[in-house]
C-alpha cells in the first residue's frame, strides 16, 4: 500500500511508516494536514488552519503529533521570529497491511487510512460530477474511472499493482507543472477480491 496524498516535494522520496507512526496518522485532521503539506508544500499552522477550515491551536497540536513521529519537520529557513514552518518529511506513506498483523491497534489505524482513502475517492469523484460540465471535452474524457475483472494469484496481483506504480512514477517524474493547460489530478490505485455477496 503506497500512499502519497498527491505526492508534494516535502522531503526525502519515501517512509515505511511503523506501528508508532500509523497510530499517529489514523486521525481525520492529520491526514488532511500532510496531505495539504505535500500538495501545497510548506506552511504555517496559521495557514493550514486556513486551509483545512479548522482553528490554529488544533493544527499546531496535530503537527507537533505528526512531528514527534517523524512524518512532519519544521522547516527553520522559512520561519520569522515565532512563526514556525512546517513540510512534509517524506513524499509518500509506504506499508503494507501484513506490516501491522502483530499489532491490533496498528490494524484497527490501517483499515481506518484505507476507509479513508475510500471515502476520500467518494468525495472527489462527486466533486467532480458536479462540475464536469464547465471542463472541457479533453478533460471529461480524460478524467473518470474504469475497472476490469481479473483472475490472478496473489504474486502476479502484487507485479501489476507495483508495475502500475511504476508508472504513476514515471509520469509523475516527467510532469511539468508549467506547461499549458496542466491540471493537478488525484490517481487512485486499487484492487479488490470479488467477495460473493451473501443471500
Amino acid at each position: 500500500m503506497e500512499n502519497d496524498e498527491n505526492g508534494g516535494r516535502g522531503g526525502s522520496r519515501a517512509v515505511r511508516i511503523d506501528h508508532r507512526q500509523v497510530r499517529v496518522l489514523a486521525h481525520p485532521l492529520r491526514l488532511r494536514l500532510l496531505g495539504a503539506l505535500r500538495v501545497q508544500g510548506p506552511a504555517t499552522a496559521t495557514t493550514l488552519a486556513g486551509l483545512l477550515a479548522t482553528n490554529t491551536g488544533a493544527t499546531s497540536y496535530h503537527l507537533r503529533q505528526l512531528a514527534d513521529v517523524g512524518l512532519v519537520v519544521e522547516d527553520p529557513g522559512r520561519g520569522t521570529g515565532r512563526q514556525r514552518w512546517w513540510r512534509a518529511a517524506h513524499e509518500v506513506t509506504d506499508w503494507e497491511p501484513s506490516d501491522f498483523d502483530d499489532d491490533p491497534d496498528a490494524r484497527a489505524a490501517v483499515e481506518w487510512i484505507q476507509g479513508d482513502q475510500v471515502r476520500l475517492l467518494a468525495e472527489r469523484a462527486e466533486r467532480w460530477f458536479a462540475v464536469q460540465q464547465d471542463w472541457s471535452p479533453a478533460w471529461r474524457d480524460a478524467f473518470g474511472m474504469s475497472d476490469a475483472f481479473l483472475t490472478l494469484p496473489a504474486d502476479r496481483l502484487q507485479a501489476l499493482s507495483d508495475e502500475l506504480w511504476q508508472v504513476l512514477e514515471r509520469y509523475r517524474a516527467d510532469a511539468d507543472p508549467e506547461q499549458p493547460d496542466a491540471e493537478r489530478v488525484h490517481v487512485f490505485l486499487a484492487a479488490f477480491p470479488m467477495i460473493e455477496q451473501q443471500p
